[in-house]
């Protein structure tokens, strides 16, 4: 009888080991198979950010162009300015000097006049200070006053700079 079982026994143990292998081998395949998933998400990934810092670059590349051609611009219209206020030599000259800082100071003039007339209404109607100053200080306010200040510095600077 022990010989009938042992031979059961060996044939069950033999056939075990011998379909073990294949059991591996399927569980590896399946794992290779999602290591190769995984690893191609990434690349898919890899490819999606390589593309969008191509499209930034050729953005930023694009700005930079229009930069040069909004300097170029610039400088073009200082220089016909500047030969036309030397061909109109004397008091024209003078005048068409006086044109930008009186334009300026109006503005600036009429702009305040308004923002105190305002700050005082709001303080009259019972609004507090920082709120008043809050309203007063609007994105358009400082863009003007911004503007103003780069336009007299930077057109200054640049004229050193010989450009």
């Amino acid at each position: 009888m022990f010989e009938v079982f042992g031979g059961i026994l060996g044939g069950a143990l033999g056939g075990i080991f011998r379909l073990a292998p294949e059991v591996l081998k399927f569980f590896d395949k399946k794992n290779e198979r999602s290591h190769e998933m995984l690893m191609f998400a990434r690349q898919c990934e890899l490819e999606q950010i390589r593309g969008q810092m191509k499209l930034a670059e050729i953005g930023a590349q694009r700005e930079a162009a229009v930069d040069v051609g909004v300097m170029d611009a610039f400088n073009a219209a200082i220089e016909q300015q500047a030969t036309m206020v030397k061909a109109a030599g004397g008091w024209a000259a003078s005048l068409s000097a006086s044109v930008r800082p009186v334009v300026t100071y109006w503005i600036l003039l009429v702009w305040s006049f308004v923002h105190l007339w305002f700050g005082w209404n709001s303080w009259l109607a019972g609004a507090s200070p920082i709120e008043v100053f809050k309203m007063m200080m609007s994105p358009d306010f400082s863009a003007l006053l911004a503007g103003t200040i780069n336009y007299w510095f930077l057109d200054r600077t640049l004229k050193q700079r010989g450009l």
